[in-house]
């Protein structure tokens, strides 16, 4: 019975959206090729020697929502940004998980793959197909990407790879380069929480978790197909805690009702869920795809591990947004970086969903060697990763 309903629970899931698979390469798109046009016009093709020392090198392609993206990849972001938070992160984009996980594995910036100029320089370092507010499923406005068309532009990437370097040389370069995924944030704020599509009426917690893990075992099965052997899968954070949550939840109770630090305990236990079938579906594809190496990083984990000893990591504030207005500064997000606070560093989170510089900082330590949060990637970490 249990078998038969999670068949049409990802039955469902495909209706919503089919994801397309890497098989036979997708012709390469009027946008890439008029970019390699322009290149050849400008006198820039790659020489030769890069070519042979395309096998030597490690890419990281990243693909995920505004954890992975300030707005610099996302078309119009400014202009189409609903929840009124326009600059995510503090900065740019290089305070961000993915970007200091690239500074440790001695990676250069990671473009975004809207602002390439079509060199092959900038496809052997890596690409940022992330863009702010993606889903998983099937975004509630055609402004916002989903997963899916992610992965067609890594598809994409890959055929451009292969009419570049060969289909030999590309394929060594794709087995040993890493694909980061983080997604799920914006489907529970967006798609469930606050219902835009309906999807809460038609699926409890448990099976949007399930649709969720079943659409991102599909990814991660396609990208293993298209040769990639390294894939780093984030989980989603505790969005029960973030400052938006709080303030929807917590904004007419008086102080200490919400357990003291300012967490959502349901919304978080929908999280928990997603979570762990996520990590339990990525333990399985390990055992069954030859060769993978599937890493899942908890940042759940790790949040809460800052925010149940925050002085211990130098934090103060474990509520407040360092950029927005309002209560916890959360009924308006960050409209302009010169109204945020003077010490992110003490805030555990910069925007409305978002962590600051400090705490990605620590996430990333994590990631990379286990310290200070040990366990955090599973079963291995981000250096092991790099050094199998």
């Amino acid at each position: 019975m249990r078998r038969s309903k999670e068949k049409q629970q990802s039955f469902n899931a495909k209706k919503l959206e089919t994801t397309v698979a890497p098989k036979g390469l997708a012709l390469v798109p009027l946008l890439v090729l008029l970019m390699r046009f322009v290149t050849i016009a400008n006198g820039e093709l790659p020489e030769a020697p890069l070519r042979r020392n395309a096998s030597d090198r490690t890419a990281l392609y990243v693909l995920g929502d505004s954890s992975v993206d300030c707005g610099d990849n996302t078309l119009f972001y400014p202009l189409l940004h609903r929840n009124l938070s326009l600059y995510p992160c503090n900065g740019s984009d290089t305070t961000l998980l993915p970007h200091l996980l690239a500074k440790k594995m001695g990676m250069a910036n990671i473009p975004p793959f809207y602002s390439q100029n079509g060199s092959i320089e900038e496809l052997l370092l890596g690409l940022n197909f992330g863009s702010a507010e993606a889903t998983i499923m099937k975004p509630s406005s055609q402004s916002h990407q989903s997963l899916n068309q992610q992965l067609r532009q890594v598809f994409e990437t890959v055929q451009l790879l292969q009419l570049e370097l060969g289909e030999n040389s590309a394929d060594h370069l794709i087995g040993s380069s890493v694909v980061y995924l983080s997604f799920g944030k914006d489907d529970y704020i967006d798609l469930f929480l606050r219902n835009s599509s309906g999807v809460r009426l038609k699926f409890s917690s448990q099976e949007f978790a399930l649709i969720l893990v079943n659409q991102m075992m599909h990814v991660i099965r396609n990208l293993y197909n298209a040769n990639f052997r390294k894939i780093i899968c984030m989980g989603t954070l505790p969005l029960g805690c973030a400052p938006r949550t709080v303030w929807e939840r917590y904004n007419n109770t008086t102080p200490g009702e919400d357990g003291g630090r300012g967490c959502v305990g349901d919304i978080n236990k929908m999280v928990l869920e997603y979570n762990t079938m996520l990590e339990e579906g990525i333990v399985e594809l390990n055992s069954k795809l030859p060769g993978a190496q599937i890493v899942f990083c908890d940042v759940y984990r790790g949040i809460m591990k800052i925010l149940t000893k925050p002085g211990q990591y130098g934090f103060k504030d474990l509520r407040s947004a360092c950029c927005g207005a309002g209560l916890y500064g959360a009924m308006i997000g960050c409209l302009s970086p010169e109204t945020a606070c003077n010490e992110s560093s003490t805030h555990i989170w910069w925007d409305l969903y978002n962590p600051t510089q400090a705490v990605n900082s620590l996430l990333a330590d994590s990631a990379w060697s286990g310290r200070p949060f040990s366990g955090m990637c599973r079963p291995i970490s981000i250096q092991e990763l790099l050094t199998k």
